[in-house]
Formats: structure tokens, C-alpha cells, sequence
């Protein structure tokens, strides 16, 4: 206890701090991995989707989710089939304008205004990206197997997904600041990537879009949410917005 003392007594900074500082340098080196690897792959993708290229692998996915002897059945018990049609809203405009709206309201509850606005443009950013790039690659539904729920929009990438991730991703990333526990973090955001990932295996099990407009739909709605975390991050450093409950660290000397 004593050496831990004069170590402490000795340092040019605090080691907690320092702690708290470096895991939040590696967050943000994370973030920006996540988001230069979205892009990437969704360059990627585009480019596959535009050649042709991926249509085999595409389908292969799509058959193996159908009875061989009935492509419009389903793999699976009648139930898994009932709970994809309603797991499926969980990345539905309706649904996800409702969680925006709630969070919207909570955050102007407690005098978070600027969280508020960051929160708006986000979500709203991203769901005007993704409908410009729904129109600029004008990809057709899946004609390969019967539709098991009604769509009207084009198909790359899709929406659901790539809304899903960018709505859990920013409101995960949001409330896991308001708890310091790691633990507590890692549970928020696992959530967040839970429902993203089911929302986009559910638009595959109906038939309603290819695996790459779903893999696509990820990858953007990864990238343009950890793009505004960042973005956050560095209008909080300002003082533009309020900070969480952790606060800004940094090692400090003196």
C-alpha cells in the first residue's frame, strides 16, 4: 500500500486518469476502424452488385433459407416464421421514428439540447443517404423466392438494415456514456449490434432482399454511425455539447 503511494506520490500524472485516457484514445481508433471498414466494404459490395458479379452467392443464401420443394416455404417451424415478420419491425420506419422521438424527448427533458439536435441530424442524415443510394443503384428486388411480407422501395442496400444500424448503433453509443461501468457499456452496445444483426437476418429469412444488400445496408449504417460519434466526440471536446457522465479525461501533469 505504501509503494503504491509513493509510486502515485511520484508520477507526473494520475494513473486512473491515464487509464481512462488511453481506453478512450483506443475507442476512437476502434471507431475509426469501423468506419473506414464500412466504407470500404460497401465500396466493395457496390461494386460486386454493379458487375453482377455477386448474383451467385446471393442466391445460394436465399435458396438455402427455402424448402428445396417449395421456394416460397420457409426453412423452419411456422413459429420462427411468425417471430421474423415481427422482429423485422424493429427496423421499420415506424418503429424506429418512435424510438428516436422517445429518446428525442428525454434528452430535451433533462437540458441536453445539443445531444438532441447531434441525435436528429445523425438519424436524419442517415436515413437521407440511404435513400440516395437506394436511388442511385436502382437494384430490383429478389425475384428467386416469394416475398413473405409487402415492400414497395428498391433493394441496395437495404434500408432496415442499414437504418437499424444507424439508429442503434447512435443511441447505443449515446446511453452507454451515461453509465461508466464497462460492463454495463459492453451490455448497451451488444443490444444495439443484437437488433441490427436481427433485423438484417429477418429481411433475408422473408425473401425480401439479397444477402449484399443486406451486408451493404451494415456496412454504411456502421460507418455514418461511428462517423457521428466521432463527430460528437470532437463537439463535446469543444464544449458545443454536453458531456456524459464520464466526463473528459486526459492525463495531466503537475
Amino acid at each position: 500500500m505504501q509503494y503504491k503511494t509513493a509510486v502515485k506520490r511520484y508520477l507526473p500524472f494520475d494513473l486512473s486518469r491515464a487509464s481512462q485516457w488511453a481506453a478512450r484514445e483506443i475507442g476512437i481508433l476502434a471507431a475509426l476502424a469501423v468506419a473506414a471498414g464500412g466504407v470500404l466494404g460497401f465500396i466493395a459490395l457496390a461494386d460486386e452488385v454493379r458487375e453482377g458479379e455477386i448474383r451467385d452467392f446471393d442466391s445460394a443464401i436465399l435458396l438455402a433459407l427455402r424448402n428445396p420443394a417449395d421456394h416460397a416455404d420457409p426453412i423452419g417451424p411456422q413459429w420462427l416464421e411468425i417471430a421474423m415478420r415481427d422482429l423485422t419491425s424493429f427496423g421499420s420506419v415506424s418503429v424506429l421514428t418512435f424510438m428516436v422521438a422517445a429518446v428525442l424527448g428525454y434528452l430535451l427533458l433533462i437540458r441536453k439540447r445539443g445531444a438532441a439536435l447531434l441525435v436528429l441530424v445523425s438519424i436524419g442524415g442517415g436515413t437521407a443517404l440511404s435513400s440516395l443510394l437506394k436511388f442511385g443503384f436502382d437494384r430490383p428486388r429478389p425475384d428467386l423466392v416469394a416475398h413473405l411480407v409487402d415492400i414497395h422501395t428498391l433493394s441496395f442496400p437495404s434500408g432496415h438494415a442499414m437504418l437499424s444500424a444507424v439508429t442503434y448503433l447512435t443511441l447505443g453509443a449515446l446511453l452507454a456514456r451515461v453509465d461508466a461501468r464497462r460492463a454495463v457499456k459492453f451490455y448497451i452496445l451488444g443490444v444495439a449490434v443484437a437488433l441490427t444483426l436481427v433485423v438484417g437476418i429477418s429481411r433475408l429469412y422473408l425473401g425480401v432482399h439479397w444477402p449484399s444488400d443486406v451486408l451493404a445496408g451494415w456496412c454504411a449504417g456502421a460507418a455514418w454511425a461511428m462517423f457521428c460519434w466521432l463527430v460528437a466526440l470532437v463537439l463535446q471536446r469543444r464544449g458545443t455539447i454536453a458531456p456524459g457522465a464520464e466526463g473528459e479525461v486526459g492525463p495531466k501533469t503537475g
